[in-house]
């Protein structure tokens, strides 16, 4: 007779549900809502997950301790902060780097391609100031910039996200 084991057993792991986390740390959200972008940066741990997102891709994003603040489409695959181009006053495309944003001054790949800022263009479809953040016991959250989640937890965020946010699937 075997015995008894008193560890539950291990559950298969969820289908993909096929939208993206995305932990927006340390910047400035007024910026990335106004500018349309999510950014990483510092070292490659944290630019390197920003290269999983693509055109087309749902995003929510989540200010770590603060809450959800947003939902989007990826627009664009993630460039280095000196590359990620904005339409100015007068309709002219310009370096994000031109102009006088807290973003502007995060580390640029021409002076360590290491440590430089990745931008994600993101064409928001609901967003919240910070103030307003969306944070419930039981949230998914995770440490990564970017994640593919599969457990219960990450469906049980998304379906109250979409009815906090007003989002129909």
């Amino acid at each position: 007779m075997e015995p008894v084991s008193t560890r539950a057993q291990a559950q298969p792991p969820l289908e993909w549900n096929g939208e993206y986390y995305v932990s927006f740390g340390k910047r400035d959200w007024a910026e990335a809502v106004e500018y349309g972008f999510v950014s990483a940066g510092g070292n490659p741990w944290c630019t390197r997950t920003l290269q999983m997102l693509n055109p087309g891709d749902r995003i929510w994003v989540n200010i770590p301790g603060t809450g959800y603040v947003g939902v989007g489409t990826v627009r664009d695959t993630a460039v280095p902060l000196d590359d990620f181009l904005i339409t100015n006053a007068e309709k002219q495309q310009v370096p994000i780097t031109s102009l006088p944003l807290k973003i502007a001054k995060r580390n640029r790949a021409s002076d360590d391609p290491d440590t430089a800022e990745h931008l994600v263009r993101v064409d928001w479809i609901k967003t919240v100031p910070a103030n307003d953040a969306v944070k419930e016991k039981g949230f998914f959250g995770n440490q990564n910039t970017v994640a593919r989640p599969r457990t219960p937890k990450w469906t049980h965020t998304v379906d109250r996200l979409r009815k906090r946010f007003g989002i129909v699937a």
